[in-house]
Parts: C-alpha cells; structure tokens; sequence
C-alpha cells in the first residue's frame, strides 16, 4: 500500500514516536510524506520516505495530487486542532479528496492505531470491497 505522512508541527514528535512504535508494519509499504514530517521520521526510524515539500510549501496539494490520481491508500494526517494554521483551507480539500476517492485517514493517534492494526491484519484492502474480482 502507499501510505501518507503528514503531521502538523505541534504534532511532528508524536508521528515519529507513532512510526518507530510500528515500523515494521510501515517498512513493508510504501511512504511518503511532507518535508519536513518525512524527515524526521526518515532519521529516527531509517524508513525510505519519498518526501515532498513542506506542508505550507505546498506538500499537502502535492499529496492531495496523487489522491486524486488514485495513487495513495492510506492517509496518516497529525492534525493540531488547537492552533491556528494559515493554509487550513488546504487542509479541508485533502479531507475531502480522502472522502470522494475513499482513502482511509487517521487524524489522531487514536484513529492511526486502528488502521495499523487493520493493515497488519490484511483488512484494508478497501480497493478489492469496492471493486470484487468477477
């Protein structure tokens, strides 16, 4: 599966905290994720994460892009609610492009958990649901 790393800068450390808890499940896909986020957790865990530019700098339409494409599966998304963020608009346009082309995303650890968990047993294989082999 492609799966996709971003995460807000209050909430970079818990993503990387997030990815060495369950980089064995995680190195058996593939990642991308935005800069800065992709570089951290790329040091701290040794994963090959195609990185794109910073979230401000347009990582998240760069991401957005290959959601539209049908190149992303999986969506891993460290919001901070608390603060404000100036490029939040971009922010609703990836929630919604995950809701159109039904891509599973966690928002909270709580949620990223749960994914994991499902991926590691083989259950969000979402694209066979929708479209069953004849």
């Amino acid at each position: 599966m492609n799966i996709a790393l971003i995460a807000h800068d209050k909430k970079k450390e818990l993503m990387v905290q997030f990815c060495i808890a369950y980089c064995g499940v995680l190195s058996r896909h593939n990642l991308c994720a935005t800069g800065t986020t992709g570089k951290q957790v790329a040091e701290a865990t040794g994963l090959s994460i195609q990185r794109y530019l910073s979230g401000s700098q347009g990582g998240d339409q760069q991401i957005s892009a290959r959601i539209s494409c049908n190149e992303i599966d999986l969506l891993l998304f460290f919001r901070d609610p608390i603060s404000a963020k100036p490029h939040e608009p971009n922010e609703a346009d990836l929630l919604r492009l995950c809701d159109v082309h039904n891509i599973p995303i966690a928002t909270n650890i709580a949620t990223a958990e749960a994914l994991i968990h499902a991926l590691e047993r083989g259950d969000l294989d979402w694209r066979e649901i929708v479209n069953p082999k004849a």
